[in-house]
């Protein structure tokens, strides 16, 4: 290499980072430095006068502002990459945003949050319609008291209101009145088994379209099914659920839970509407809804589940592409504690789904309502 490009970089003679009015000498008194790669730091006077005999002019030797604008460019600099590494860091990998966007486009395939395709639904009888009650709806006498009690408990605590609003902007309301006989404790149980078997569709077919639940074995789809269902349902209704009513708004049609003594205090301690005030309150976005049906979903501990260890590392990566998104979307740190207070609320429906299942199936009992497909989902037997 000539000495010339040990001196100054490939293209030609840069400008020189020192004052311009200093007066430099030879430390050695020769001035005949010689000035290598190795060498240049070590005598600054004659790696100058190598320089000018280079070619290098007077004027390009920088100023002391020019000297400071050059490091505070170079400190900008500096501190612009770390960012992007960090950023980097903590950003979404190309594989987990590409599971987002499958789940984003399942949830918009088969979740319409108008409800514009329920259509076909019954409709309570209204209080005033003046119908006897069936012989089968019938207070009991004897031995199966209790369990009647148990029922009038499970559907008498909460009255829930309907809102039907016409195409032609009519209103239609259905209010149930405190009935002591029992006539009205059955009257919304069709209606209500409409919407879950509409919904319950919808989220098999928004399983069927994500890849990894169709790898699956047929049979470990089927346990899947069974035992998120119910939780994804709830997942769904929180994105149409206004806290600031209490009202779950199903496009034209509308519900909202009363307490019949009028205290809502009372009201909250019903475990399915505390949930959904609390997840509510969150504020999350669509990703992060979908992100926690997936994780619902692929839970390696439902019944009958057989390839536990490959749903187990694929709900661990929806797990950790929730956090990451958590991470790289929310300012932090003031969303640090918004993954545990997810999968907290994650394990409280899994409790939730538990009581449902046990309340259902004390009313299909006494009163048998459920579609063909709740029946299979919730396992429920003819006998």
């Amino acid at each position: 290499m000539c000495e010339e490009l040990a001196v100054c970089p490939p293209g030609g003679p840069r400008r020189r980072a020192m004052k311009r009015n200093t007066r430099l000498r030879c430390p050695f008194r020769k001035g005949t430095c010689e000035i290598t790669r190795k060498t240049r730091r070590q005598c600054q006077a004659c790696r100058l006068r190598k320089c000018l005999e280079s070619g290098m002019k007077k004027e390009m030797i920088m100023s002391d502002a020019a000297v400071e604008q050059r490091r505070a460019l170079i400190r900008r600099k500096k501190r612009e990459r770390m960012g992007t590494q960090t950023l980097g860091a903590k950003g979404l990998t190309q594989e987990q945003q590409t599971m987002i966007r499958e789940l984003m486009d399942a949830q918009m395939k088969t979740f319409d949050t108008t409800f514009s395709n329920f259509k076909d639904f019954r409709l309570p009888e209204a209080p005033s319609s003046g119908h006897e009650v069936p012989e089968s709806l019938q207070p009991p006498a004897g031995e199966e008291a209790a369990k009647w009690s148990q029922i009038r408990e499970d559907l008498c605590s909460l009255k829930v209101t309907l809102c039907l609003r016409g195409e032609d902007g009519s209103v239609w309301n259905y209010k149930p009145q405190p009935d002591s006989s029992g006539r009205e404790i059955f009257s919304l149980l069709p209606h209500m088994a409409d919407m879950s078997t509409y919904m319950f569709k919808g989220i098999i077919n928004f399983a069927k379209v994500i890849s990894h639940f169709r790898d699956l074995p047929i049979e470990d789809q089927i346990s899947l099914l069974k035992g998120a269902t119910f939780e994804l349902c709830q997942l769904r209704f929180n994105t149409v659920f206004n806290a600031e009513t209490g009202t779950w708004e199903c496009g034209r049609l509308s519900y909202c839970l009363e307490d019949p003594a009028g205290g809502f205090q009372q009201l909250l301690l019903e475990p399915v509407l505390k949930f959904h005030y609390r997840l509510k309150k969150l504020q999350l976005h669509r990703e992060e809804y979908v992100l926690m049906q997936a994780i619902s979903l692929f839970s390696p501990d439902r019944p009958g589940v057989v390839q536990r260890s490959v749903v187990d590392q694929l709900q661990e990566r929806f797990a950790i592409a929730l956090k990451a998104y958590i991470e790289c979307s929310r300012p932090q740190p003031a969303h640090r504690f918004l993954f545990l207070k997810i999968m907290a609320i994650l394990t409280e429906l899994r409790s939730i789904n538990a009581q449902h299942t046990q309340r259902l199936l004390r009313i299909q009992d006494i009163h048998p309502f459920a579609s063909p497909l709740m029946r299979e989902l919730f396992g429920i037997t003819d006998g």
